[in-house]
C-alpha cells in the first residue's frame, strides 16, 4: 500500500476556512492558542471552529510556553484535541497532560546534520506522538520561512520518518511535493502557505496543497 502523507492545515480562525480545509482533504486542523501570534484563538473561539471540523478531522492546539492554566482551558474547550508544543517547553511538561502531543523543534535555514541532531531530539523526544520540524524564525513559526530539509539524512531508522515526522516550515502548493518526495514524512504542516493574509485561508490555495500531497504521494511509474 502507497504511503499516505497526513495533511495539517494550521493557524485557522474562520468557520468558512474550516469547512474549506475540511473539504479539501485535510487530517488536522492547528489552532493557535499563543496570544501574540496574529493568527491566535481563545479557547472558547478554539471550541466554536472545532464544532464544525468534520468528524474525521483531528483538532491541535498549538501552545508557545503556556501556563498550565492556559492548556487546561484549551483542554476543556476542545477535550479531543491533540496538543502542539512550539516554544522551548521540556519535554515533561508536554507529556504531563495524558494527551497526545506533538513537539516542534525550530532548524535553522541553513542548518545540516552537522549541526542539528535529530536523533539525539527523537530519542529525547520519546514520549511524542509526533515530531514537527519547523525553520526557525522570529514569532515560533507562519512566518513563510523553510530549512534545507535536504541537509538531513532521512534514511536513519531511530527517526522513525514516516511514522512520526511532520515537516513544516515555508511550504506552498509549488514546494510541498519536493519535500514530501525527499524526507517521506508521516505529515506536512502547512499555514502561510495556503492564506491570502494572516489567519486568512484561500480554499484554492489548500485544495491545490492537498493535490500536491496526494500526487507525490503517488508511486512513480518507470517509462514503458
Amino acid at each position: 500500500m502507497p504511503h499516505r502523507t497526513r495533511i495539517k492545515i494550521c493557524g485557522l480562525t474562520r468557520e468558512q476556512d474550516v469547512l474549506d480545509a475540511c473539504a479539501a482533504g485535510a487530517d488536522a486542523i492547528g489552532l493557535v492558542m499563543y496570544p501574540a501570534s496574529a493568527r491566535a484563538v481563545t479557547a472558547e473561539r478554539a471550541a466554536e471552529l472545532a464544532r464544525v471540523m468534520a468528524p474525521a478531522v483531528t483538532p491541535v492546539l498549538l501552545f508557545v510556553n503556556a501556563q498550565p492554566q492556559a492548556i487546561e482551558q484549551g483542554l476543556r474547550a476542545v477535550p479531543h484535541a491533540t496538543l502542539q508544543f512550539h516554544g522551548d517547553e521540556p519535554i515533561e511538561a508536554c507529556a504531563r497532560w495524558g494527551r497526545p502531543f506533538w513537539r516542534a523543534l525550530r532548524i535553522p535555514a541553513q542548518a545540516t546534520a552537522q549541526t542539528v541532531n535529530l536523533l539525539e531530539w527523537a530519542v529525547q523526544s520519546a514520549s511524542a506522538q509526533a515530531l514537527l520540524l519547523d525553520a526557525h524564525v522570529q514569532g515560533y513559526g507562519g512566518g513563510g520561512q523553510s530549512f534545507n530539509w535536504r541537509g538531513f539524512d532521512w534514511s536513519q531508522p531511530e527517526l522513525n520518518v514516516s511514522r512520526r515526522v511532520v515537516l513544516s516550515g515555508g511550504l506552498t502548493p509549488a514546494s510541498v511535493a519536493d519535500g514530501v518526495r525527499w524526507v517521506r514524512p508521516w505529515a506536512v504542516d502547512v499555514s502561510s502557505g495556503v492564506e491570502d493574509a494572516k489567519g486568512i485561508k484561500n480554499a484554492n490555495l489548500m485544495q491545490q496543497f492537498v493535490a500536491a500531497v496526494r500526487a507525490a504521494d503517488a508511486p512513480t511509474r518507470d517509462p514503458a
